[in-house]
């Protein structure tokens, strides 16, 4: 899931804009087996969209939730709601030819469509506007790229052109605008959504962590934390989906982190929601403010998850970038997103993997979790019912040939992580010295590796740095005060509780035994 950023150095309030607007939620935890006809695991837009679907249609559906409902990648978005991702159809017709990549622009576009009418029907005050797209070329070079996509978008039929005009105060040499796009608060709108959930024999457990799941005699169960449940038909909708090995998904995606700021300016922001073209991302967008006027979001510095430990630097760098689109601006809140993005840009949605129809996944949206996550929802509602649904073609996760065995390797290294380490007592004293209350260090004792945290107070705490999800060796995270996988994009809080998937156990302690 996306994370505040907690350093007091730095710019705003360490708050995501739309979890810090939006109340809180209060849905029971699982407290006994159950059954339904659905379970659904994660509560962001692909996970209620695909109950609500279910619902309304008259199944019986339980939502699971590890946190609270839309505090996860949702909560954390940029949430623009779009069919112009970057440059994307020149090489989706390139790669799949003009029918698939139809179909990839057609769901988008229902995505926003679902999304819009279901605003309207349920008066959801969501802040939901129609907004032009730009991809904006910031060189000559690009300008070729950018004319490329408006052609290819044009071709399947989406209201794309070509402008020299790009109002945003940037360097532009074109862009390629698609109109009648949109924005809003995913978390208004989700939540009010939510709300029609629970009732006639369908819930929503938040606190509930999913732990595992069993396929048995053509009937799922999920075992949680607190209580299994018994259905017909499970849906993965945890990001990365926490049952991984059919289908090889620890091989499929991988995991990605941007950095956002909410700005104050004192000019009025241009009409539309704006991205460029090519080199390092900027993404840009308004927002009516709870207050009064509007804040501008602006989003980038994205670097692979856990390869980076001064990601402070990330948001000085943003707000840098800032400074010199709006001289004039304040920094309201700043916060960080994680995305997973596959190897096609496409994400998965559809049955889980060859032999396991029961069970369903959406995931790898990318940074364009908003239309898809949407369209994930109402292709997963089709298949569950069986019924046939136009766009799923493309996004099938069976699509993916290369399905590598699970490392026999790595459940020897899960079953021997923690445990106790011997170390020079005076050595380990000195080496920890070093670090500074609310930071953390992966050190190297006795020729083990140890994830050393110190709080605020100064008391340390040792944890055995391998990943609960296979085994690799997570790093520290100085922004978000958290350690992270730089394999597969599991994260924990400083004392190691999980808090992004796929991992579903807590790093191990490591109990120091002292010498001398």
């Amino acid at each position: 899931m996306g994370e505040v950023g907690h350093n007091d150095s730095l710019p705003g309030i360490a708050e995501s804009y739309w979890i810090a607007t939006s109340p809180e939620t209060g849905f029971p935890r699982l407290n006994e087996d159950g059954r339904v006809d659905v379970t659904v695991i994660g509560g962001g837009i692909a996970g209620i969209t695909t109950a609500f679907l279910l619902k309304r249609a008259g199944m019986t559906v339980t939502l699971l939730e590890a946190d609270r409902i839309v505090k996860g990648a949702t909560g954390y978005t940029t949430a623009k709601i779009t069919s112009l991702h970057r440059l994307i159809y020149r090489d989706l017709i390139d790669r799949f030819g003009s029918a698939k990549a139809q179909q990839y622009a057609d769901a988008n576009q229902a995505g926003i469509d679902m999304i819009a009418s279901l605003a309207r029907e349920y008066n959801i005050p969501c802040s939901f506007e129609r907004k032009p797209a730009y991809t904006y070329a910031e060189s000559e070079e690009a300008r070729d790229l950018v004319a490329a996509e408006a052609d290819a978008a044009r071709s399947l039929g989406l209201p794309a052109a070509f402008t020299e005009r790009v109002e945003l105060p940037v360097e532009t040499h074109g862009a390629v605008v698609l109109e009648n796009q949109a924005q809003f608060h995913p978390r208004n709108y989700l939540l009010l959504l939510a709300g029609h959930l629970p009732g006639d024999g369908s819930y929503i457990f938040e606190m509930t962590r999913a732990l595992g799941i069993e396929e048995q005699g053509g009937e799922v169960q999920v075992r949680t934390d607190r209580g299994t449940l018994i259905s017909e038909y499970a849906v993965l909708t945890t990001h990365y989906p926490i049952y991984n090995r059919p289908g090889s998904y620890f091989a499929r995606m991988r995991a990605s982190r941007s950095y956002a700021l909410a700005l104050r300016i004192n000019e009025p922001f241009p009409d539309g929601i704006f991205i460029n073209a090519d080199g390092p991302v900027h993404s840009w967008r308004s927002q009516p403010a709870v207050s009064d006027g509007e804040l501008v979001i602006v989003t980038g510095e994205e670097h692979e998850t856990g390869k980076v430990t001064d990601t402070r630097a990330h948001y000085q760098r943003l707000d840098e970038y800032a400074r010199s689109v709006y001289p004039e601006r304040t920094v309201a809140y700043h916060w960080s997103a994680q995305d997973y993005i596959t190897a096609d840009r496409v994400p998965y949605i559809g049955p889980l993997a060859e032999g396991h129809d029961h069970i369903f996944v959406a995931t790898g949206f990318g940074k364009w979790g908003m239309a898809a996550g949407t369209v994930a929802g109402m292709i997963l509602a089709d298949q569950i019912r069986g019924r046939a649904n136009p766009w799923a073609e493309v996004f099938d996760p069976a699509r993916f040939r290369y399905k590598p065995d699970y490392p026999v390797w790595v459940q020897k290294s899960l079953q021997s992580a923690g445990g106790t380490i011997e170390v020079d007592g005076a050595w380990f004293d000195m080496e920890t010295a070093t670090i500074p209350p609310g930071e953390g260090r992966v050190i190297e004792a006795d020729g083990q590796k140890v994830a050393v945290y110190r709080d605020g107070p100064g008391a340390l705490h040792v944890l055995d740095p391998t990943c609960m999800h296979m085994a690799c060796t997570v790093t520290w995270n100085n922004a978000e005060k958290s350690w992270d996988c730089p394999c597969h994009g599991s994260r924990y809080d400083a004392y190691g509780r999980v808090i992004e998937s796929p991992s579903v156990r807590d790093l191990m302690r490591k109990e120091i035994v002292r010498r001398g």
